[in-house]
């Protein structure tokens, strides 16, 4: 199965470093992409752009906002399902922050900083790692600081068209204990996609805390959609 891996507003190419070598070992041909996150528009032509190289039928995985361009990208006929995990689902016309609006804020409003163009980026700490990070190795936080970029506003504020989830099998993993995204969210989007759930504990940085189960929902719902083709 082609796989495609969608990053989230961190855009680090270490979401899926843990994730890549077992989906791999499993046979599956991976693509992972590293959007410019200058509008959802923008990441969703430049992920759709990568369908070009894939050879079959293609499985869209997002982690976090990697969720709303999944949802669009999917519309494209060669890709047969979407797996989210801890990630955003929009309806038609919906847009990130309308869905984070209606509910309480989460703990990682408290680190985030505007820049002078508007842009955000999560501002890391001991506080910060404490309560949003706390599962990640001091290894890993090292690696995720150097690695966190900017997001433009528009990623969050551009609406979705007909989401791909209305049509297509959809897999979703809940992060129970996620101060990011928080996790009565993610359970009423993946109630609204109908998608097969998973939960584990643990923060935001499912893919890089849980990697082994992340593949194995990615292998599950590969088999799925590849018997269906």
């Amino acid at each position: 199965m082609d796989i495609v891996l969608v990053h989230g507003a961190g855009g680090r190419p270490t979401t899926w470093s843990a994730v890549e070598p077992l989906l791999t070992a499993l046979g599956h041909r991976l693509f992972t992409v590293t959007n410019p996150m200058t509008s959802l528009a923008d990441d969703v032509a430049h992920t759709s752009a990568v369908l070009s190289e894939t050879w079959g039928p293609v499985l869209l995985v997002g982690h976090s906002y990697g969720g709303a361009v999944i949802s669009n990208v999917g519309r494209d006929p060669r890709v047969k399902g979407l797996v989210y995990i801890c990630a955003f689902g929009p309806d038609e016309g919906e847009t990130v922050n309308e869905i984070v609006e209606r509910y309480e804020d989460a703990e990682i409003s408290k680190y985030m900083r505007r820049g002078p163009n508007g842009e955000w980026k999560s501002e890391t700490s001991p506080e910060f790692w404490a309560e949003i990070g706390p599962d990640l190795s001091p290894e890993q936080r090292v690696i995720v600081e150097a690695e966190g970029r900017k997001a433009e506003n528009a990623i969050f504020r551009q609406a979705t068209g007909v989401p791909a989830w209305r049509t297509l099998p959809s897999w979703y993993m809940v992060a129970d204990d996620d101060r990011t995204l928080r996790p009565e969210i993610q359970r009423d989007m993946a109630e609204r996609m109908k998608a097969t759930v998973e939960h584990v504990p643990g923060s935001h940085y499912t893919t890089l805390v849980w990697p082994q189960r992340v593949a194995d929902l990615i292998h599950t719902a590969a088999l799925a959609v590849g018997t269906a083709s």
